[in-house]
């Protein structure tokens, strides 16, 4: 048996921290307002796509349709406004913000 191994679990010291996914707080936010526009009609189903290079939360009118919206997570932005975007179904960026709460409540989804 060797004495010098040791387990360690969850070390707040490792730099291999990798967040490949939305945080509690900005799925809330999302959850929010997707709740929002469900009651009101506006949407009917959504999706997550997840990759290393970001996380997106579709949004779709109808469940046999392309999703609408893409509500998107980079994880690694090349500006830090683009580390929230709201993009449509060919990949165009419609708006941006480096912060998900101004984004979301700033976004008129009737006109977007």
């Amino acid at each position: 048996m060797n004495k010098h191994l040791k387990l360690v679990v969850n070390n707040p010291g490792s730099k291999e921290k990798k967040n490949y996914f939305f945080e509690k707080e900005e799925l809330k936010i999302i959850l929010d307002l997707y709740a929002k526009m469900v009651s009101n009609g506006s949407w009917k189903d959504y999706g997550l796509k997840i990759s290393s290079k970001q996380v997106a939360f579709s949004v779709f009118k109808n469940s046999s349709e392309n999703a609408v919206y893409n509500i998107c997570k980079n994880f690694n932005p090349i500006n830090k406004n683009l580390k929230y975007l709201i993009s449509d179904t060919k990949g165009k960026v419609l708006k941006n913000s480096n912060l998900l709460d101004s984004l979301l409540k700033n976004t008129n989804w009737k006109k977007l």
